[in-house]
């Protein structure tokens, strides 16, 4: 697929993911009357259906990264040169922003507005770490053993960790950029963004080598779990 192509649909994906994560927390905040909880859950849904048909759509194209952190992972696995990485990172940061603004303009909020939301502290940092952990171990291991069931699974590992870290699972390194330009639900103090992209970082990186060290195992005794557990 040419780059060209690979690169549009990470702006659209990446563009639409952020739109619906900020869209969904600003809907789900006026209709929740006050309570946190159904707007938590209503922004989780959302961002959870929205990865879904993402993936499936873009998935085919450009393997639908929408994140610097997993296209810095499958950097290095190989699987994607450095040149072509470092325009995914590029086009992923452009189009998170522009998501943000999207979703600003279609609910008529001014477009840019710094974020005011404090997320810092070792456990925000610490969930962001666990967070992006998990999310790049679900798609390092999923590629290998479960291809067709991607979608689904980063779909609902998002949605269940909207709900177990106490930072409700960033991620994503553009996504934290770009959610620093935005007051509403979703947001986060731009003085904040550095803790949660190095936490991020870390926990990516120890994705990769977890998942290294799992397909390192004996290919059989990876099937034969895969068989007793299916049984």
């Amino acid at each position: 697929m040419p780059l060209r192509s690979r690169l549009l649909a990470e702006f659209i994906g990446t563009a639409l993911l952020l739109a619906a994560v900020v869209g969904s927390g600003i809907m789900g905040v006026a209709l929740a009357d006050g309570n946190d909880a159904v707007a938590l859950l209503a922004n989780a849904g959302a961002t959870a259906g929205a990865l879904y048909v993402l993936i499936v759509l873009f998935g085919p194209i450009s393997g639908a990264h929408f994140n610097p952190a997993v296209t810095l992972a499958m950097r290095l696995r190989g699987e994607i040169g450095g040149r072509d990485a470092a325009a995914y990172i590029a086009v992923q940061v452009v189009a998170a922003v522009s998501g943000v603004l999207l979703a600003h303009a279609m609910f008529e909020l001014p477009l840019l507005q710094p974020g005011t939301h404090t997320r810092t502290g070792w456990a925000q940092w610490l969930s962001e770490a666990v967070a992006t952990f998990g999310l790049l171990l679900t798609i390092l291991l999923g590629v290998r053993h479960r291809p067709a069931a991607i979608p689904a699974l980063v779909a609902s590992y998002i949605f269940a960790a909207y709900w177990f870290t106490a930072s409700t699972s960033f991620a994503n390194p553009a996504v934290t950029v770009a959610r620093s330009l935005t007051q509403t639900f979703a947001g986060i103090r731009p003085g904040d963004v550095a803790g949660f992209v190095i936490a991020q970082g870390i926990g990516g990186f120890l994705a990769c080598a977890a998942a290294a060290m799992i397909d390192a195992a004996p290919k059989a005794r990876v099937e034969e779990s895969f068989r007793s557990t299916d049984s």
